[in-house]
Order: C-alpha cells, then sequence, then structure tokens
C-alpha cells in the first residue's frame, strides 16, 4: 500500500492540521515508510503467542485503608474565612 499526496492531504484535513502541498510531498515518504513497517508487522508469525495486554506483569501493591491523620476539622476551619456547623461557609450564588 502506498499513500500519494492527495490522500496525505485528505487525512490532513481529517486531522485538522493544515498542510500545504510542499509539506504533503515532503511527509509522504515517511508515510509509506510506516505503512510498510507495518506490513512487515503483519508478516510475523504469531499463531503460538498467547496475547497479551501488557508487557511486564505487574500486581497492584495494596495498603491498609486506614486514617492517619484525621479528626483536624477544628485545626482547617481556624485557617478559613467563615465556617459554619463545621463546614467552610461559602457565599449564596444561586439565588
Amino acid at each position: 500500500m502506498s499513500v500519494d499526496t492527495e490522500t496525505v492531504l485528505r487525512i490532513a484535513s481529517l486531522a485538522r492540521i493544515a498542510m500545504s502541498e510542499e509539506e504533503a510531498e515532503r511527509l509522504k515518504p515517511d508515510l509509506n515508510d510506516i505503512l510498510g513497517f507495518v506490513e512487515q508487522l503483519g508478516e510475523v508469525d504469531t499463531s503460538g503467542v498467547e496475547p497479551l495486554s501488557v508487557v511486564i506483569e505487574n500486581h497492584t501493591r495494596m495498603r491498609e485503608d486506614v486514617v492517619t491523620d484525621g479528626d483536624k476539622r477544628d485545626d482547617i476551619l481556624a485557617n478559613a474565612p467563615v465556617a459554619e456547623h463545621g463546614f467552610f461557609g461559602v457565599p449564596k450564588v444561586i439565588e
């Protein structure tokens, strides 16, 4: 499969990229090289290879969910300009 200048300009238009004919001409060989590499990948025999979602096996490290710095509401609200009923007081924005 090869890409011509018209196709490059069409792709640029779909991607909302402004591109001149000269820029499209310069980009055409690069796109053709990329497509050639993708075609080579399609020729590789992967019939005995199990599909992977990740290359390196990662395990999520879990920690115990414990509150370590709680019970400081009064200290935090001491910095607030207005505090009401244990919450930050804010001006009314909807009437």
